[in-house]
């Protein structure tokens, strides 16, 4: 890996998307970031390195330290390294020094150091979007020395940031609860979040944002940053008594599962990192244009995201052929646009202690196979998806029976117990060769548009021929999704891990769409949908109209607030629609039929997160030139005011005038009357006012009861 030519300039200076990133790079010394965040002006890195000229205090080292893009060991740097690795005990004191730089335009660098004494050698890959602004990272080291290299750790870039960001909001949850905000406030030390589960998980989502006390939605500053990964992860942001700062985020390793040999390297995952002096929504905006441009963003945005109709809250196990047929022209009825056959259509699955892994369609549920109902809903103008739990199997099914030995686990360690499965070991090339068998001939036999992508357990101890092979599992996971789609090119994934559970960036470099949650609680999903839009555009976030009676939380939502929940999103139902009354199926048709109309606007609008009274969501979406928006507010609890508070629109143009009305309910949801839908008629044809009115003043919601969700339309006047 080593590079032998002389490393010019000695300041690296990368500028793209509104980012400025400056390394110091000197040949033979230690790379040192000086700067990373949003543009500064006229500026140069000698500049910037002048400026933040430091000297020695008592009691402290008589030379300042200044670390490097991983505070190895040797650097001395306060804090804890970037990079642990040792062969078997020694070459541990790690101290890499920039051998040469190589420049790609002025947004990209490359920059190849080593550590002669120990014989490790690191490439450091560094290009900011220009687009977007996000800057993606990562760190390859190579062994170049005699005897195995042992990695313990190595983050993607020990990243310095703005010490004034005091505030990390994390995203944690649980099943049913996913991406909810936990803020730290100020704090001294290090904050150390890790993932042990095998999956993204649903408590330690691998990013989260720094902000100033001032910061907001629409102003103040923000770094938001996100390991580009669906295995086990370890984030660390750390504030030592020095007065720096730094953030870092890898893979966590488990014991042994990284050993080179001489000439081997060991690639982290990628880490993206956004900026903004505007506050947190800019900052996320850039994330969801990132995925919307990068790979997954061009195989779904060619075509409107179908409306989906997925199966399991209305049948769960028990599939009968006619029924399923049923449900499909009630579905088209109402305007979906994907049918989605979950859990239950193979091998022995009548519950969920059976079958996983047995990946052949149930004679005795489907005597003609899957082609009745496929060939139906065809008929009906839909795509066909099907339910996969491709990476489990059962101990009671012919799989496990007959190939007990595919399982991931150590001799002499019991398997920890989760939903009566065991997880299969992908890096056998055996298994996935079966696995991608059977899903490519059920794909290609029943022409299947669509696969729901599950899984729903962690995996505890991924053991394979004894080593740890977790890294190695996950990305033998992406593989296979990468060879199905190369199999067939139209082919669409979503991916869902029990809902949420596996939602990233490296994921959705295979996948299309991500299942949120479990949990279609119609006012829970306020709270998971916004709190998932800091990293995910609306396109990728699946979004479904539930049952009256939400099978996790028992409680009960009227249709109408129901459809309008799910109106932002990627829209899709998920309910016995043979339990709900003519009237309610009219309600549900309709704001089909609505969301349909906006879905453009919906998706490929830049998305705006708003401030609004503390049982209310404000959020909404505005086309790039502002000349349309459409903004969601949510009444979910009663508020101690008399009258609800202003709601204040975002993202519009002050200077143009917007026609403003009241899409989403049908009727005047106002509990008395007259209200403001009455005075400004907008419920009818609307009302037009200013764009510096609307951001500025605002304007007073109707008095609803809660569980309401008012959907406005702006349209700019010529």
């Amino acid at each position: 890996m080593t590079k032998l030519r002389p490393a010019l300039p000695s300041y690296i200076e990368l500028r793209a998307g509104g980012v400025l990133v400056v390394i110091e790079a000197r040949t033979g010394e230690r790379p040192v970031m000086l700067y990373a965040g949003a543009d500064i002006a006229q500026t140069s890195g000698s500049e910037l390195a002048l400026l933040a000229t430091r000297q020695h205090a008592p009691g402290s080292p008589s030379v300042p330290l200044r670390g490097s893009l991983l505070n190895e060991i040797a650097t001395g740097a306060s804090g804890a390294p970037g990079l642990l690795a040792h062969r078997r005990g020694r070459d541990w004191a790690i101290d890499l020094r920039v051998a040469s730089v190589e420049l790609e335009g002025s947004g990209s660098a490359t920059i190849f150091c080593n550590d002669l004494n120990s014989g490790i050698a690191a490439r450091h890959d560094l290009s900011i979007e220009p687009e977007t602004g996000i800057l993606q990272s990562a760190t390859t080291i190579e062994n170049e020395g005699d005897g195995e290299l042992d990695i313990e750790w190595c983050a993607a870039l020990c990243l310095p940031f703005d010490v004034r960001l005091t505030r990390f909001m994390s995203f944690t949850g649980k099943w049913a609860g996913e991406f909810a905000i936990e803020e730290i406030p100020a704090f001294q030390s290090s904050i150390v979040r890790e993932n042990r589960s095998g999956r993204t998980s649903h408590h330690s989502f691998p990013g989260g944002i720094l902000a100033a006390p001032e910061t907001t939605e629409t102003s103040g500053p923000a770094l938001a940053f996100h390991l580009a990964w669906s295995g086990n992860h370890r984030l660390r942001i750390e504030r030592t008594s020095d007065t720096l700062a730094h953030l870092q985020a890898g893979e966590l390793l488990l014991p042994g599962e990284v050993r080179l040999a001489k000439g081997e390297s060991y690639r982290t995952p990628d880490f993206l990192t956004s900026w903004s002096n505007n506050g947190m929504n800019t900052a996320s905006q850039a994330f969801h244009a990132y995925l919307s441009k990068g790979t997954a963003g061009r195989r779904t945005t060619s075509k409107p995201r179908p409306v989906h109709y997925n199966t399991w809250e209305a049948v769960y196990f028990g599939h009968d052929e006619a029924t399923l047929i049923g449900l499909a022209e009630r579905a088209a009825e109402v305007g979906a646009e994907r049918f989605v056959l979950d859990d239950g259509w193979f091998g022995s699955r009548r519950h969920d202690g059976a079958g996983l892994g047995d990946w052949w369609v149930s004679r005795d549920i489907y005597p003609q196979g899957l082609h009745p109902l496929v060939n139906r809903v065809r008929e009906l103008g839909m795509e066909f998806g099907l339910w996969f739990e491709p990476e489990m199997v059962n101990p009671d099914s012919d799989l496990f029976r007959a190939h007990p030995d595919w399982v991931l686990g150590v001799d002499g360690v019991e398997p920890i117990p989760s939903r009566n499965q065991l997880t299969l070991d992908l890096t056998r090339s055996e298994v996935r060769e079966y696995l991608f068998e059977r899903m490519s001939a059920l794909v290609g036999e029943y022409e299947i548009d669509y696969i729901k992508w599950d899984m729903n357990r962690d995996t505890h101890v991924p053991g394979s021929g004894g080593r740890p092979e977790m890294r190695r599992q996950t990305q033998a996971v992406y593989a296979l999704m990468d060879d199905l789609r190369a199999a067939h090119p139209e082919l669409e994934i979503e991916t869902c891990s029990s809902g949420g559970a596996r939602a990233d960036f490296g994921i959705m470099r295979s996948a299309d769409r991500i299942w949120t949650s479990d949990n279609n609680d119609a006012r829970k999903r306020h709270e998971i949908m916004r709190g998932a839009s800091h990293f995910f555009p609306l396109w990728a976030l699946g979004n479904h109209v539930g049952p009256r009676k939400c099978h996790i939380t028992g409680r009960r939502f009227d249709m109408a607030f129901r459809v309008g929940t799910a109106m932002l999103g990627h829209m899709g139902m998920e309910l016995d629609l043979r339990a709900e009354n003519d009237a309610d199926l009219a309600v549900l048709k309709a704001g089909i039929a609505l969301h349909k109309k906006h879905r453009n606007l919906i998706h490929e609008g830049r998305f705006h997160r708003l401030a609004s009274a503390k049982s209310t969501n404000l959020v909404g979406t505005v086309a790039h030139d502002r000349s349309e928006a459409l903004f969601s507010y949510a009444v979910l609890d009663t508020e101690l005011t008399t009258l609800p508070q202003r709601i204040v629109f975002g993202g519009l143009d002050d200077a143009r005038r917007y026609r403003v009305r009241l899409v989403w309910p049908q009727h005047n949801p106002s509990i008395s009357t007259p209200s403001i839908l009455d005075a400004a008629d907008l419920g009818g044809d609307g009302h037009v006012f200013s764009g510096a009115a609307l951001m500025t003043h605002g304007m007073q919601p109707p008095l609803t009861f809660p569980d309401t969700c008012l959907i406005y339309h702006l349209e700019a006047c010529e």
